[in-house]
């Protein structure tokens, strides 16, 4: 892989951030693309513009306010709560179809970049439930694109068996544990770095880096 080209799919966040380092370490050449799908913090996509832009890297944002339109959700609406999906249910987070068309359309971006390698940071061991964002369904996707499109795509999810506490330690691998804690934006409520440390997402990243930063005292005994 290291004479080839990838592109990650890029918000800006923890998980897409560490994912975009790792690439970096395994590709001769990556680009980003970022998804404007009318998101309430569009403060995610210039955080997102800043990172590639300090790296170096290629950045594209691309419009996708159409899933604004068909999929109304706590990300995109003022007047939706954002609350843990309860008996069963999904979050109110959960942006319907999000996943499938982002994939979809980073690969034809790829394409058009003569990339074979689509990056992207989904996660089934801290997913909140998030059908697409099972280890299943990009496979599956995998399948649908290269056939679709005559190509011969490799969706990869580095992230897909690690938790929050397994994604910080490789970021600290990658030698990138600070950058990612202070420069990144997970927060629902469009702060970054930290947070507000009261959305589902701040409580999981925050418990996540607790639980690393303990174990690495533990080892550094």
């Amino acid at each position: 892989m290291a004479d080839e080209k990838a592109v990650v799919v890029f918000s800006g966040g923890q998980d897409s951030t560490t994912c975009l380092f790792w690439a970096l370490e395994r590709f001769k050449e990556v680009s980003t693309v970022t998804f404007d799908y009318g998101q309430r913090h569009d403060k995610e996509i210039k955080v997102a513009e800043d990172i590639a832009a300090e790296l170096g890297i290629e950045h594209q944002v691309m419009d996708m306010s159409l899933l604004n339109q068909l999929a109304p959700n706590a990300l995109t609406r003022d007047d939706m709560e954002v609350h843990a999906g309860e008996d069963g249910e999904l979050p109110t987070t959960f942006v319907e179809g999000r996943n499938l068309l982002f994939f979809s359309f980073a690969s034809i971006f790829a394409s058009q970049r003569g990339a074979k390698h689509v990056v992207t940071g989904v996660c089934e061991t801290d997913y909140s439930g998030y059908p697409d964002c099972r280890d299943v369904f990009v496979k599956s996707l995998n399948v649908s694109l290269n056939l679709g499109m005559g190509k011969e795509f490799v969706l990869h999810t580095p992230l897909m068996w690690l938790d929050k506490k397994e994604t910080w330690a490789l970021a600290d691998k990658l030698g990138k544990l600070s950058y990612v804690k202070n420069k990144t934006l997970t927060c629902y409520h469009g702060i970054q770095g930290d947070g507000c440390g009261e959305c589902p997402a701040c409580e999981l990243r925050q418990a996540g880096y607790n639980q690393y930063m303990q174990e690495k005292e533990r080892e550094a005994l």
